[in-house]
């Protein structure tokens, strides 16, 4: 895991990318049994910290982001790069990864 010296407010990611924050990840089972950190699963639900201004197409023009700083979505199980910022985990991602916004 990478490590970062900059904190998430100063993140601004480039391109496509987003700044994401996993939930966090389950403790207990339903039932009761505690989990240990090798058992875990690794969470593909997090909020949108940071979003980048869009991917530059062929003819130049920049595509539009379909999130928003802010927004709660489902990506790929094994997307993009996690790393630690100020002691908390985070995760870049490219929008292609992002498979749904989840609305409350």
């Amino acid at each position: 895991m990478a490590t970062a010296t900059a904190t998430s407010k100063k993140l601004k990611p480039l391109g496509d990318r987003v700044v994401i924050k996993p939930t966090a990840r389950e403790e207990m089972t339903k039932s009761g049994i505690v989990l240990p950190d090798t058992a875990k699963e690794k969470p593909q639900e997090g909020s949108i910290l940071a979003a980048g201004p869009g991917k530059i197409l062929e003819d130049g023009t920049r595509e539009k982001m379909d999130v928003k700083v802010g927004d709660r979505v489902l990506y790929q199980k094994y997307a993009g790069t996690e790393f630690k910022v100020d002691g908390e985990e985070l995760l870049i991602v490219s929008q292609k990864d992002i498979l749904a916004i989840v609305e409350n």
